[in-house]
């Protein structure tokens, strides 16, 4: 009998089956957030996040074996949010309207919880989660390249490194203004627009 895979400590115990046990889930790692949103990592606790959840610390435990574990839960739950925005928008009519509305999600993802996105970046540099980030990264580079190929002026072969480009250059906007705090969300989806959208249609000096 092959032997049992060990857990990683940032795994879930167990994941709720019933109605009444993911609403559960949901309310702490929530109360997760808003602690770690009005208290910041000094506050952060398992015994705070318990008690804002309206729970038991033992009910807490049922369901993840410490602060990493929820905070991974939390990291994974925005993610997911940002994920299902940038999918819709590859349905665009357009790769214009697309690229436009995926920047939209991600630098609304940042902005409108700013303080906990800032924290959570933190958190994913902390964890040991980078070949989960990697593959965040991968999916995203995959939907953009999916909205270039819709532009027949490109070659196939160039949209992988345009895309990669694209992604990393919203991604370091978004992350330094939430870094900055003070930005606006109209405002920063300019600059970001700007960018991009420069990016794209600069054309090397012959």
């Amino acid at each position: 009998m092959a032997p049992k895979q060990a857990r990683t400590p940032l795994a879930p115990r167990k994941t709720p089956t019933q109605r009444r046990s993911a609403d559960t889930v949901d309310a702490i790692i929530e109360a997760a957030a808003r602690i770690l949103e009005e208290q910041g990592f000094e506050g952060y606790t398992t015994n705070a996040v318990a008690q804002r959840a309206g729970v038991s610390i033992g009910s807490l435990y049922q369901y993840f074996p410490g602060k990493d574990a929820l905070t991974s839960a939390l990291i994974e739950r925005e993610t997911t949010v940002l994920l299902a925005n940038i999918g819709t928008a590859t349905h665009a009519s357009d790769w214009a309207t697309g690229l436009r509305a995926m920047i939209s999600a991600a630098v609304a993802h940042q902005l409108q919880r700013p303080r906990l996105a800032r924290l959570l970046d933190i958190e994913e540099s902390r964890l040991p989660i980078q070949p989960r980030n990697h593959r965040v990264f991968d999916m995203v580079q995959a939907a953009v390249v999916a909205l270039l190929r819709m532009n027949p002026a490109w070659a196939p072969a160039d949209l992988p490194v345009m895309a990669f480009d694209i992604v990393a250059m919203v991604r370091g906007l978004t992350d330094a203004a939430g870094e900055c705090g003070g930005a606006r969300v109209e405002a920063l989806e300019r600059r970001v627009l700007r960018a991009v959208f420069g990016y794209l249609s600069w054309e090397e000096p012959r």
